[in-house]
């Protein structure tokens, strides 16, 4: 993997902030291109967001839906892969490709000069005529504002810093969050613990397999993960309340966990509902989320009153500023491993043609 010297009087073609998979994959694209660019991360390695999961995490994508254009992923095309997988081709897929990447380079601001664009990090400032934000949509977590009312005796580990069971103590637990990850870790903890989840409101949940077929085949013979967010059925998907796959809450229930209403209250050791009802805690898992953090974007013409990127399909309205791999950036798929692809391509193609139509 090249490693690319800082330098005040080089201004790249580009640089693409965040080496995950979105990162990687427009990193691929401009290589065929030919560009100057250089990719620069936080991390200390490829693949470090990926590592640092818990243990137990795996794709709902199968392998065949898993590669990033250039270099299918590893191994059974049916197979799920582990987060050490994931990490290990993110970090093999860099190698193989030769592309140009800085670690441990974390921007702290972007602004715009009359050349185009300077970022600031602690190596010093990099100068591009285009810059491309692919830190993706797990940036922040968002922990709600009662876990500060909790007792410190309270173990509470946002699903970003869970890894596995003995992290929590014996004894009553608490799971906030009824998404995958709070399903999932919730399943998990139940073994050796008392385990209550907290749902703010009720996911759908779809099986891994329907019919004998994985979810994500059905999905994409049907068009369903390239419906579109800007259309009647993408718009009207957005405002869904999401799907877990492969689990359901009667499975949930087998395994002895209990379910609770929306959380709305929290003193000491103990917790309240919205149904008025209370549970004492030994530990909690914020499966919560994330927020996205782009206030070290110092655009004011990209941003909106909420301090967020507009962007059209990764366009923004300021020129040559680009972002990619966010939750229905352009489709349903966006922001997964196998299909972020998709809009890598067609930002590079933006980056090629600055200014041509962004019609689809």
């Amino acid at each position: 993997m090249a490693r690319s010297e800082l330098s005040a009087q080089v201004r790249y073609d580009v640089v693409v902030v965040g080496a995950g998979q979105a990162g990687l994959a427009i990193g691929y694209y401009l290589q065929q291109r030919g560009s100057r660019f250089l990719i620069v991360d936080a991390g200390s390695a490829i693949g470090w967001s990926w590592a640092g999961r818990w243990d137990s995490l795996r794709l709902f994508t199968p392998a065949r839906y898993s590669g990033l254009p250039g270099t299918p992923f590893p191994g059974a095309e049916d197979s799920y892969p582990d987060k050490t997988a994931v990490a290990r081709y993110l970090a093999a897929y860099a190698h193989h490709h030769g592309l140009p990447i800085r670690l441990n380079t974390g921007i702290t601001k972007v602004r715009r000069d009359r050349q185009g664009y300077v970022l600031a990090s602690d190596a010093g400032n990099i100068h591009a005529r285009q810059v491309v934000i692919a830190t993706g949509p797990f940036q922040t977590a968002n922990i709600p504002s009662v876990a500060k009312h909790l007792s410190p005796e309270v173990v509470q580990l946002h699903s970003s810093e869970y890894q596995r069971p003995a992290d929590l103590p014996y004894g009553q637990i608490l799971v906030v969050g009824g998404g995958n990850s709070g399903f999932q870790i919730a399943v998990e903890l139940t073994e050796r613990r008392s385990v209550d989840l907290a749902i703010g409101r009720r996911n759908a949940a779809d099986p891994q397999r329907p019919l004998g077929r994985d979810l994500f085949w059905w999905q994409s013979v049907t068009g369903l993960i390239r419906v579109k967010a800007d259309s009647r059925f993408g718009r009207r998907m957005q405002q869904g309340e999401g799907t877990v796959i492969g689990l359901s809450p009667k499975q949930l229930r087998k395994r002895g966990v209990r379910f609770r209403p929306r959380l709305t209250g929290a003193r000491s050791r103990t917790v309240e509902f919205c149904d008025n009802t209370y549970l004492d805690v030994d530990g909690i898992v914020w499966a919560t989320g994330f927020r996205q953090d782009h206030s070290w974007i110092d655009v004011p013409e990209a941003m909106n009153t909420d301090g967020e990127l507009r962007q059209r399909r990764g366009v923004t309205p300021s020129p040559g500023l680009y972002v990619l791999g966010l939750p229905w950036q352009h489709t349903t798929g966006s922001a997964l491993l196998g299909f972020v692809k998709h809009d890598a391509a067609y930002i590079a193609e933006q980056i090629a043609s600055p200014g041509q139509s962004n019609a689809d």
